[in-house]
């Protein structure tokens, strides 16, 4: 019951508090803090994960990759309502963009991984995902000398271990940042880094105590939220949220709050991919979780304002995937099992 009030609560007081006027608007102890650079400390680890990334080795198809489901040409997500797994499978929710998440308080809608090395081993193993297992993924590296090699330099052992893999697929993913974006440099002091129309638009998202939910660096993902505070989320999707990890009743369709960074680009929206535009998902958030029917105007100003939280998107280039040896076993994408 706690958590379920105090969003309510503070957005109440937010509401209470609202007497800026938004052209006027200054930052002031914002709720939201701008993203900062990637550090990288370990150029060659990261450098092993990027590659492990975008192999499709990595899967029992061979087809599939890190990047099909969290495309890093599409916002980190693959736009589709729920991802396409192995033999074409249905996925069972909504793929989050990985970009910015080392910034969330645990991986996956659920929160079942604690962090980002924990997560990285789930989708490899998973049988609708990638359909492989840790043992089998193991083998295959080590069967191709490149990847030894790699492997060797980085670890300084011999062989190759699962837990070297998600080290690696982590410390790649930690670079997935994306700052400046234009509301950041707003942040930042520069007042014509938004137009006054998404200054309106922020002050709207603020003051109506979305940001209750939707604070901090990544503008959310540092808390789990129920969907349908004010009234119930309807939706045919089975999912249930973070109590399938903890078992407790009062969890059931609490979800992480997804961040709203970068968000014009990771659409469809909510764990079930059901809202196509942002538009959809301003009006439906307002609805169940503030009890708020906005406006056409408004919704088009918090849309508007939405748009200046998507930055510098991660500029790679793709690596050039160490050949399989004799010995590679060969993928098996049209195996029915």
């Amino acid at each position: 019951m706690k958590n379920t009030l105090r969003p309510l609560a503070l957005a109440a007081l937010l509401v209470a508090g609202a007497t800026t006027t938004a052209w006027a608007l200054q930052p002031n102890n914002e709720p939201i803090s701008p993203i900062p650079a990637a550090k990288v400390t370990n150029p060659a680890m990261v450098e092993l994960g990027k590659k492990l990334w975008f192999d499709p080795r990595l899967s029992k198809s061979g087809f599939i990759s890190c990047n099909s489901c969290h495309n890093l040409s599409m916002g980190g997500s693959d736009n589709l309502k729920t991802s396409i797994g192995h033999n074409w499978a249905e996925g069972p929710i909504n793929s989050p963009t990985v970009l910015n998440s080392s910034m969330n308080v645990a991986q996956f809608w659920d929160g079942r991984a604690a962090n980002l090395k924990e997560q990285a081993g789930g989708p490899i193993a998973n049988p609708m995902e990638m359909a492989f297992t840790h043992e089998l993924a193991v083998d295959l590296l080590n069967s191709i000398p490149g990847y030894q090699a790699e492997f060797k330099q980085v670890f300084k052992k011999d062989t190759i271990n699962i837990d070297q893999v998600t080290d690696a697929l982590a410390a790649f993913e930690e670079t997935l940042v994306t700052p400046n974006a234009r509301f950041d440099k707003w942040l930042k002091g520069d007042q014509k880094a938004l137009t006054k129309n998404e200054l309106e638009g922020y002050q709207l998202f603020r003051d109506n105590g979305c940001v209750a939910c939707h604070n901090g660096v990544a503008v959310g993902g540092n808390s789990f939220q129920r969907m349908g505070l004010v009234e119930p989320y309807k939706t045919d999707n089975p999912a249930e949220g973070r109590v399938a990890v903890t078992g407790a009743d009062a969890d059931r369709f609490n979800f992480k709050v997804p961040t709203l960074r970068n968000v014009e680009l990771t659409y469809p929206y909510f764990h079930d991919g059901a809202a196509d535009t942002l538009a959809e998902a301003v009006d439906t958030m307002g609805r169940i979780q503030l009890g708020k029917k906005f406006t056409p105007e408004e919704n088009a100003k918090i849309v508007a304002f939405l748009k200046t939280l998507t930055g510098d998107q991660p500029q790679l280039t793709l690596p050039i995937l160490p050949p399989s040896s004799d010995k590679t076993p060969r993928p098996e994408p049209f195996a029915k099992k």
